[in-house]
């Protein structure tokens, strides 16, 4: 006898499968991860798509910020004007007003005008003595002030041409958006043609956009984003020697060392709830504790280094947590086994280990912090900052600005020119932004190589 089933008559043959033909199911299920990768590529292309148009954007709006357009021309310094006693005093010579030297920029621009013999028809003297910025006659005064020794000579000077001018050479400024315009003429456009054909108009690179402060808002052309930039640093100085320590301590506290029980779990709980929050309640808070309660000042970047702490904060533990956990737990046990403590087993294996990910981490947490606005307007830190603050400690205390913040401060404001000085301030922030990741690639390769 056997146990084999024996074929009942009239029963339906068993179909025949080969693995190098693809039944139903299989051609469904190619088909389907078929379209998947198709939904992955578009989803990619769509983000490059919208990266680009983005950084076109801001780069075309942006990237004549950097360039800026000066009048070259011969100044006569009056030593009746600008030295009455004729003393060379410094001090005594500071006493006389940006005012006087408007007008000494008034001669001197007539003077060229007049011997360049440009004949332009109903071109006015306001369209002559407007040509230049209101800053100019300031940046003079600072350079006599400098070097009195001028006073007497005959000076080539390079001078801010005025907004309107400088826009129409980067062409946001038009003929017929000037003859509409209170601040130009098409007759003094025509002018500043003609005085570009002679040479003495030229448009270089402008170096005075990163290192000067802001400018009042009828002195779009002479506004920089030096005081945001040094303000930023500070800020991010603060959060760097606040922020990372404590936030990696406690991860490491809390996933190497801590009990396991119901207080720890409010605490990552609470940690993560912090984490999505919004950001203007940092603000909030910060207002409360540092400026009302701790008295610190405003618009200083110790505050929004603080508020900013306390913001990064969960963004480090959490990310830190992560790398740790992703050590094998075998390099602990290993550690263990041949006699090495707790401790040891943490700070000489688990946490070089983890490095990468932990600096990863921190950085991305760091560069977020760069670009918060909201909490910094709460502590003041949109207020109008000309002067620079001081080498730290004291000038963490000193007010500034923060680039971000500068970017909201001239989108608010009428010129169009500051709109193009925002979206400048934009590249120095991304260029900041991709400074600090190329940081990171750099620490991570650096450590992982080590290990």
């Amino acid at each position: 006898m056997t146990d084999l089933p024996m074929p009942q008559s009239g029963a339906a043959p068993v179909p025949k499968s080969s693995l190098m033909v693809a039944d139903t199911r299989t051609r469904r299920r190619n088909a389907a991860e078929k379209r998947f990768r198709l939904y992955g590529a578009g989803a990619i292309g769509v983000a490059l798509i919208a990266l680009v148009v983005l950084l076109t954007s801001i780069i075309g709006g942006g990237a004549g910020a950097f360039r800026q357009t000066y009048l070259s021309i011969p100044v006569a310094l009056d030593a009746e004007t600008l030295d009455p006693k004729g003393n060379r005093n410094p001090d005594e010579m500071s006493k006389v007003l940006t005012l006087s030297y408007g007008k000494v920029l008034d001669r001197a621009v007539d003077a060229a005008v007049g011997s360049s013999e440009i004949e332009i028809t109903d071109l006015s003297e306001k369209d002559i003595s407007s040509l230049v910025s209101k800053e100019a006659s300031a940046q003079l005064r600072n350079r006599v002030l400098a070097d009195p020794e001028l006073v007497g000579q005959t000076v080539d000077v390079n001078v801010l041409v005025n907004g309107r001018i400088d826009g129409y050479f980067k062409g946001r400024v038009t003929m017929e958006s000037a003859a509409a315009d209170a601040n130009t003429s098409p007759q003094q456009l025509m002018l500043a043609d003609a005085l570009k054909e002679q040479g003495m108009l030229v448009t270089r690179f402008n170096w005075n956009f990163i290192t000067n402060p802001d400018a009042s808002d009828q002195r779009p052309e002479a506004a920089g984003v030096g005081v945001a930039i040094l303000g930023s640093f500070y800020m991010m100085l603060v959060v760097l020697l606040l922020a990372v320590p404590i936030g990696v301590a406690a991860s490491i506290y809390l996933e190497e060392f801590a009990p396991k029980n119901r207080w720890t779990d409010v605490i990552e709980v609470n940690i993560s709830n912090l984490a999505a929050v919004p950001s203007i309640v940092f603000g909030i808070l910060g207002l409360a504790a540092f400026i009302n309660f701790a008295g610190l000042p405003q618009s200083a970047p110790v505050v929004g280094g603080l508020v900013l702490t306390l913001m990064t904060l969960p963004t480090i533990i959490i990310s830190t947590r992560a790398a740790l956990k992703a050590v094998p737990p075998s390099i602990r046990d290993a550690a263990l086994g041949v006699g090495a403590s707790r401790m040891q087993s943490v700070f000489h294996h688990v946490l070089p280990l983890a490095m990468p990910g932990i600096l990863t981490g921190t950085i991305i947490g760091l560069a977020q912090a760069l670009g918060e606005t909201a909490p910094l307007l709460l502590i003041g830190m949109v207020a109008f900052v000309r002067e620079f603050p001081a080498a730290p400690p004291e000038g963490l205390f000193d007010p500034a600005s923060a680039l971000p913040v500068q970017v909201y401060n001239w989108t608010q404001r009428a010129d169009p020119a500051f709109v193009e000085r925002a979206s400048g301030a934009i590249i120095v922030l991304l260029i900041f932004l991709f400074c600090m990741n190329l940081l990171a690639i750099f620490l991570r390769r650096r450590f992982e190589r080590r290990w």
